[in-house]
């Protein structure tokens, strides 16, 4: 798989990892789709990197469509999926003030669970419908999903159980939905972020970010939203890369809180 000359649809591209890999993805050749809510950073992002953006809501499935459809008109057609939407809520499951409210919960993993497995789903069916890419020996690969899960998935603290839960989820899919789509030639794969330089950390005072900065082995200092998309390219381009979780975290084991 070329990013070059590959049609790429990401997911949640606006902002932070998102709009890291649809930078690099654009800088070495894929034309774009960016799929998000926030129409003015998504919109200039696009305009930017000439690219298209369609406001779409990952639970959506005719918004998402919409933003399949357009990533599979590009003249490379849809061979790459991106999906970093997502949002977290902090509560713990029972407490003095009583249980952990369903309707968070459930909108955690509607938005983080169900719209990714969306974007899966939908990407998919339209890689299915392109032609294998030409590769020496011929392999029949037609595309890469790549979700994004977290290191909660696997390291929850206190308070992430909506949170974790969803992430688990994302995890739990990658190995069935890469043997579901392999005799179609779709691999897919997740990355599990650590603590990265996000829009969500930057609005924390600058001694909270160097306090988590800390909790890291090493490198000791937040993930940057490049790094990030510098494995997102990896996967797109190592065929080897399917039915795999990858921590990227620079060995970070969570504390309970």
């Amino acid at each position: 798989m070329q990013i070059e000359g590959s049609g790429a649809l990401i997911a949640g591209g606006a902002s932070g990892l998102g709009e890291a890999t649809a930078r690099l993805l654009h800088a070495r050749g894929a034309e774009l789709v960016i799929a998000d809510l926030n129409e003015d950073k998504g919109g200039a992002l696009a305009d930017e990197l000439g690219a298209q953006f369609i406001r779409a809501d990952v639970t959506e499935p005719d918004q998402v469509q919409g933003a399949v459809d357009a990533a599979a008109a590009l003249a490379g057609g849809l061979r790459i999926s991106v999906c970093c939407a997502g949002i977290g809520w902090a509560e713990r499951v029972a407490s003095g003030r009583g249980p952990h409210q369903l309707q968070p919960f459930e909108t955690v993993i509607r938005v983080n669970l169900i719209g990714t497995f969306n974007v899966l789903r939908l990407a998919a069916v339209a890689m299915l419908d392109t032609e294998p890419v030409e590769s020496d020996p011929p392999t029949g690969e037609r595309g890469v999903c790549i979700n994004t899960a977290s290191i909660a998935a696997f390291d929850g603290q206190i308070g992430q159980i909506s949170y974790s839960a969803s992430k688990g989820g994302i995890v739990g899919m990658t190995l069935p939905a890469a043997r579901d789509l392999a005799r179609g030639g779709i691999r897919v794969c997740t990355i599990a972020p650590g603590l990265f330089d996000t829009p969500l950390l930057a609005g924390l005072p600058e001694e909270h970010r160097q306090a988590l900065a800390a909790t890291i082995p090493f490198p000791p200092r937040l993930g940057l939203p490049d790094e990030y998309a510098a494995l997102a390219a990896q996967i797109v381009e190592n065929e080897m890369l399917n039915g795999e979780t990858i921590r990227l975290d620079g060995a970070l084991r969570m504390a309970p809180k």
